[in-house]
């Protein structure tokens, strides 16, 4: 599958969802400014219920309800909170935007400041509409296979500070390589400049698609980040001792897990960003580039 940059709006604004950092009561007064510059143009707000109840806004609603009526998401907390949301709503086919209000925020470009301002800017097209490539991560056991997709990024580590990782790895059924170490990353181009960027790996233009697959502390020297096209299927093995991490929210050991595939998921995530959105000036100003 290809994923391209989407050049087309949003046919319609008459419902907005909201979900927001988890156990964070501060940011009710940010809910608020959405919710009035919104209702300016006749627009409801849904919160989802946890939210709601953490950020005491109301009853909310739940989580599938506001999806299916909504026609954007807003993601009001840092680039977990995006993340996380982008991968729970990813069946609904809802844009997401990402309001900033977390830390390092390479995903979440609207600053808290500028949320009335970027909400006008919505109605008079002011946007554009990027995809970005997921993961699709098949997990077989005893016959089955459990799939859930990865935004970010998905990693095999090691369980134990004592033991090293064993995995072997395979590129559409042959094998490969044998990766030796604290474990391996296998990242989407907009999870380059997250934990793969820390681990040595490529930072990859986010609207790239491609497979980055970089050692964590490799036993051997000879081992170095490898980008792949997405026409590739990479599966791996490994003992035990291996616990599987996908963008750090859920967790699976390979006790439990006979083998992982990783390849391009059928559908991307779609995020909304202001025209002003410059990734390279990002780069700079986040990774301090062009300093002397």
């Amino acid at each position: 599958m290809k994923i391209t940059n989407h050049t087309q709006k949003l046919k319609t604004i008459s419902t907005v969802g909201l979900v927001s950092k988890p156990n964070d009561g501060t940011l009710c007064g940010y809910v608020h400014e959405i919710e009035a510059a919104l209702s300016k143009h006749n627009v409801k707000l849904l919160i989802e219920e946890k939210s709601a109840q953490i950020l005491g806004c109301g009853q909310g609603v739940n989580f599938d309800q506001m999806c299916k009526e909504s026609d954007f998401l807003i993601s009001l907390g840092g680039d977990g909170t995006l993340i996380s949301l982008c991968r729970r709503s990813l069946m609904y086919h809802k844009p997401v935007l990402g309001i900033h209000a977390g830390q390092l925020g390479f995903l979440t470009d609207i600053q808290t400041d500028e949320i009335s301002h970027f909400i006008e800017d919505l109605f008079i097209g002011n946007y554009r509409i990027d995809t970005r490539m997921m993961l699709e991560v098949s997990l077989h056991v005893n016959g089955k296979i459990e799939k859930v997709v990865a935004f970010n990024d998905i990693v095999l580590s090691r369980s134990k500070i004592s033991h090293m990782s064993n995995i072997k790895a395979y590129v559409d059924g042959q094998l490969f390589n044998s990766y030796y170490g604290d474990g391996l990353i296998i990242s989407t181009p907009t999870g380059s400049t997250a934990y793969n960027l820390s681990a040595g790996g490529p930072v990859v233009f986010p609207l790239t698609e491609a497979l980055i697959l970089t050692p964590i502390c490799p036993h051997s020297l000879t081992q170095r980040p490898l980008v792949l096209p997405v026409d590739f299927e990479v599966s791996f093995e490994s003992d035990g001792d291996t616990v599987i991490v996908v963008d750090g929210q859920d967790t699976y050991t390979m006790n439990e897990v006979e083998r992982v595939s990783v390849c391009i998921a059928e559908q991307g995530a779609e995020l909304i960003h202001s025209l002003d959105r410059d990734y390279f000036e990002i780069l700079k100003k986040k990774l301090h580039w062009g300093h002397v």
